[in-house]
């Protein structure tokens, strides 16, 4: 098992790590799920930056600072809606990976924790996803140099989720 991925049952609003990935939808104003979690524990300071960033489209990443949460910084993507797997779903969700650890190698992360994006009320399958996770987040720890060091957290909201995530990681 990689030592620098870890799987946790946890709520990631709770988390003290430098950034917490959001789950967000495209307009980035909270909803439902992690994201509505997210907003709500962050506080209304995160809205009014959310905002200013004007939405963002799926499989793209953006962030902004943490405010209320243990987190520093809030790095939102969106992830894509299941409509079977014939929709691009499976690259769009690689991309929501492989943009967040952009950013967080940007930022100088060294730690980060990921909810199961598009795995909730979008329809994701769960084992789908969780797979298309970790293979990505492997392949670009092992390639960019700047992510080295980083720590990445699977934060999963039920013991399955953990298990299921767990069997993926090498």
């Amino acid at each position: 098992m990689n030592s620098r991925i870890k799987v946790l049952l946890a709520d990631i609003t709770t988390l003290k790590v430098d950034a917490i990935v959001n789950a967000a939808n495209e307009s980035l104003l909270g909803g439902g799920g992690v994201d509505g979690a997210i907003h709500s524990a962050a506080g209304p300071d995160l809205l009014k930056a959310c905002r200013i960033l004007g939405g963002c489209e799926t499989g793209s990443a953006k962030y902004t600072l943490g405010f209320r949460l243990p987190a520093s910084f809030i790095i939102h993507t969106v992830g894509p809606v299941w409509k079977g797997g014939g929709h691009r779903e499976p690259e769009l969700l690689r991309a929501c990976y492989i943009n967040s650890l952009a950013l967080a190698a940007e930022l100088r992360l060294n730690s980060i924790a990921f909810p199961a994006i598009s795995a909730g009320v979008y329809g994701y399958p769960m084992a789908a996803a969780a797979e298309i996770a970790v293979k990505t987040v492997e392949q670009e720890i092992e390639k960019r140099n700047e992510l080295e060091d980083i720590i990445v957290n699977f934060c999963c909201f039920s013991q399955a989720a953990v298990d299921i995530y767990t069997q993926k990681i090498k």
